[in-house]
């Protein structure tokens, strides 16, 4: 089969587009390394659906954003993602951050996003554990947050149910052209075809670009450190709190998440693809920055750290184009902040240069959500006791710290795109993500995964294909 299209990436720019690529009549592929989608830097960064204010106006980083900041509700409205326009306060700390916000404001004002310049005193009033040492700040009411797994996952889940393929565990190691096919060799000995390439595939996107032609633009990667605090006062940060951006990045961040945590973080150094370790030293100064915006950040309700790699790029922009040298190769490259909150606008803008490039028709039959999830917390105790009366299943709960119930990991695992790992239910549903991280629920979680797959439980993956849970016994059982 020759198809239409072939995403290389399955993160959540590439799920992105495969969704609004299934707005139209095409064959999609979408092939993605790991054993589930938003492995990466999808599934390990701040959450933010920025308001669009800082990126420099005129690049592609300030188009995309703006434009998927405002698209962002309705989408999770239609995936039944976890979403919250909470706004964001950037926080001055000297009468020069002050001028810093104020050229800030400008730039907001150029870039269509509504943004004010806050006393100190108007502060406080609406974030009293700030520092009494700030001079003021920017606020943003439009930003937000959300779920970054839901949202990659839920994404393709959509692309899958109308009409796109996803193989996993296909790491593409070569594409040759012959004549108008691109050729698409992968590790596993597979080859497609395909009338068109959309590079999406975030920190080896410069690779993927280099089997083809020679990159004009260079990977760096960057790695974030960041902390995860347990479920505390609700209100004790309303906004995402940044610090006052400078030359080198945004810098720590406070922020709520879309299940009731606090984020912390992140740090920003020089790092391998592939180096997700947290150190001591670099998470110190995370919490020595994120200190001198709240004083007392309750660290003591810290239950994990974790870091994740961004694709920065040379270019200092987004990689949004067609090859001029070899038509129908799409790169999208360099999705590094703000790539979560441009990712639906980057799906839709991509999706069309395809469209226009192979005269696809509509697709009539196109259906924009998924079928609800069903958990405690979004029903509420009354509606999800007669849940419970039609399937006892979800009053079987696995996961106590955030509330997860056995028919709830039964859906993940037998969805479109569903769960296969401990890490994929985790990412989906949640158990494993509080306080004990795994310690009681992991367990049974493992044993559901191996009953529903039809596997022995010790060929059950944490993660990644070579991260079993458990080992053979010496006698190899």
């Amino acid at each position: 089969m020759v198809y239409d299209v072939i995403i290389i990436g399955g993160g959540v720019i590439g799920a992105s587009i495969a969704r609004y690529l299934t707005r139209y009549d095409g064959r999609v592929l979408v092939l993605e390394r790991h054993n589930d989608v938003g492995d990466d830097t999808s599934s390990k960064n701040s959450a933010i659906v920025h308001s669009g204010y800082d990126p420099k106006e005129g690049t592609l980083k300030a188009k995309f954003n703006v434009l998927g900041n405002k698209m962002m509700p309705k989408l999770c409205e239609e995936l039944d993602v976890p979403f919250m326009k909470i706004g964001s306060l950037t926080i001055a700390f000297s009468d020069e951050e002050i001028e810093t916000c104020k050229m800030l404001i400008e730039r907001a004002k150029h870039n269509g996003v509504k943004a004010e310049l806050l006393s100190k005193e108007k502060l406080l009033e609406i974030e009293p554990n700030v520092s009494k040492e700030a001079y003021g700040a920017i606020l943003c009411e439009d930003a937000g947050i959300v779920s970054p797994f839901n949202l990659t996952v839920n994404l393709m889940e959509n692309a899958v149910n109308n009409g796109a393929e996803l193989k996993l565990n296909t790491e593409v190691v070569d594409i040759k052209k012959i004549g108008e096919i691109y050729k698409v060799f992968a590790k596993n000995g597979e080859v497609f075809e395909s009338k068109t390439i959309v590079n999406a595939a975030g920190l080896y996107s410069e690779n993927i670009t280099a089997m083809v032609e020679e990159p004009r633009y260079k990977i760096v990667p960057r790695k974030g450190q960041y902390y995860i605090f347990d479920w505390i006062e609700h209100d004790y940060v309303k906004h995402t709190l940044f610090m006052c951006p400078t030359k080198v990045g945004k810098g720590v961040l406070v922020s709520p998440t879309t299940s009731l945590n606090l984020i912390v973080g992140p740090s920003n150094e020089d790092s391998e693809k592939e180096d997700n370790s947290t150190s001591p030293d670099i998470l110190a100064e995370v919490k020595a920055a994120a200190l001198k915006m709240v004083p007392n950040l309750p660290f003591q309700a810290n239950i994990r750290q974790f870091a994740g790699v961004r694709a920065n790029c040379s270019t200092g922009d987004f990689v949004i184009e067609e090859s001029s040298l070899n038509p129908g190769f799409f790169n999208v490259a360099g999705i590094q902040s703000p790539g979560l909150a441009s990712s639906p606008a980057i799906g839709e803008y991509v999706s069309d240069l395809v469209r226009d490039k192979l005269g696809l028709k509509a697709n009539q039959n196109f259906e924009p959500t998924i079928k609800p999830h069903y958990s405690l917390r979004k029903l509420g105790r009354e509606k999800y006791n007669e849940l419970v009366k039609k399937d006892p299943r979800y009053g079987h709960l696995i996961c106590r710290c955030e509330q997860v119930s056995e028919g709830e990991i039964l859906d993940c695992i037998h969805r479109n795109v569903g769960a296969t790992t401990i890490k994929g239910v985790k990412k989906r549903v949640r158990p494993g993500f509080g306080r004990c991280q795994g310690t009681f629920c992991e367990e049974f979680v493992l044993n559901i995964l191996a009953r529903e797959l039809g596997k022995p439980l010790n060929e059950i993956k944490y993660s990644t294909n070579d991260n079993n849970v458990l080992l053979p016994t010496r006698k190899g059982k």
